[in-house]
C-alpha cells in the first residue's frame, strides 16, 4: 500500500457560531417582502422549527469536536462549512419570497454534500494529496492554493432522495424555457403568461419546495457527520436528536398537502399541490 502524503498544513481551531436564529423582519423592506416573511412564518412554522432545529444540531456537533483538528477533518469541515451556509442563505431567501434564486444554493450544496461522502468513500487520498502541494509560488510571489477540482457525480446518482433533489434543481438554476416561465411566471395558463418582474410575492408552492429541500439537505448533512464518528463527536443526546429530527421531517416531507414534485420518465416533472395562497385550489403543472 503506497504511503499517505504528509501535508505540512495543520487545522486551526476553528470559529462558529454559537447559535443559528431563524431570519427576522426585515426592516425598511419592500410590502411584498414583508407579506412573505409574515406567511412564511405563519403558515410555514413547523418546516421552520424542523431547519431551526437540524442547522443548531451542525454547530453543536462541530462545537463538540474541536479537538479533532486532523487534515482529513480539514477536508470534511470546509465543505460542510460552505453547506451550512448556502442552506442558510437558501432559508433568508425564501423568507425574502426570493425563490427564483435558490435552486442554485441548493444545486450547489448537493455538490458539496456528494463530495463529503466520496471522500468518505474513497478519495480521501486525493485531498491528502492536494493538501500537501499548498505552497508559496516564487514565481509570482503569491500562495499558491490549487483549485483541485473535485466532483462526485456517482454519489448523486446512487442516493435516491439528494438525487432527485439535485436534478430538479439543476434543471430550475439552467436557463430552460420552462423552469424560467414556472419560476418568474407561475400564474402562466393557457390564455396569458403574467411575468412578474423580479418578485418577491409569497408563494405558498415554491416555499414548500424550498424547504423541503433545505430539511432534507440539512438532514444528509447531519447524517455525514454521524457515518463519520472518528472525525466527529456524537454525543448520545447528538444522536437521539438526530433520529428524532429523522422521524419528524420524513413525516413532514411526505404530508400529502403539501407541493411535492414526481419525477416522471424522460426527465420530466410534475408538480403536485402548486399553488400562491394556502386557500387558493391546489393544482398540478408538467414541466
Amino acid at each position: 500500500m503506497a504511503e499517505e502524503p504528509t501535508p505540512k498544513l495543520r487545522l486551526a481551531p476553528f470559529l462558529l457560531p454559537e447559535h443559528y436564529s431563524l431570519p427576522q423582519r426585515p426592516q425598511g423592506a419592500s410590502p411584498a417582502v414583508l407579506d412573505a416573511h409574515r406567511q412564511t412564518q405563519f403558515l410555514l412554522a413547523a418546516d421552520l422549527t424542523l431547519f431551526e432545529r437540524a442547522m443548531n444540531l451542525q454547530l453543536r456537533i462541530v462545537a463538540a469536536s474541536q479537538k479533532n483538528r486532523t487534515v482529513k477533518m480539514a477536508a470534511l469541515l470546509s465543505l460542510w462549512s460552505r453547506v451550512f451556509a448556502y442552506l442558510a442563505d437558501a432559508s433568508l431567501l425564501v423568507h425574502r419570497g426570493s425563490y427564483i434564486s435558490c435552486p442554485p444554493l441548493v444545486r450547489t450544496a448537493c455538490d458539496a454534500i456528494a463530495a463529503q461522502r466520496s471522500l468518505l468513500s474513497d478519495a480521501m487520498d486525493e485531498y491528502l494529496q492536494w493538501a500537501a502541494t499548498i505552497r508559496h509560488n516564487r514565481r509570482y510571489a503569491a500562495l499558491e492554493i490549487p483549485l483541485g477540482r473535485f466532483r462526485a457525480g456517482p454519489i448523486l446518482a446512487k442516493d435516491q432522495r439528494l438525487g432527485d433533489i439535485y436534478r430538479l434543481v439543476t434543471d430550475l438554476s439552467l436557463p430552460h424555457f420552462g423552469s424560467t416561465t414556472l419560476l418568474v411566471a407561475p400564474e402562466t395558463n393557457l390564455q396569458k403568461m403574467p411575468i412578474a418582474f423580479a418578485d418577491n410575492a409569497f408563494h405558498l408552492g415554491w416555499a414548500e419546495l424550498a424547504l423541503g429541500w433545505l430539511l432534507a439537505l440539512g438532514y444528509a448533512q447531519l447524517t455525514i457527520a454521524l457515518d463519520d464518528n472518528q472525525s466527529f463527536v456524537i454525543t448520545d443526546e447528538a444522536k437521539a436528536e438526530y433520529e428524532k429530527l429523522g422521524q419528524e421531517i420524513d413525516t413532514a416531507l411526505q404530508d400529502a398537502r403539501r407541493c411535492q414534485v414526481e419525477e416522471l420518465e424522460g426527465s420530466r416533472y410534475l408538480l403536485h399541490n402548486f399553488r400562491r395562497r394556502s386557500g387558493a385550489a391546489p393544482k398540478k403543472v408538467l414541466l
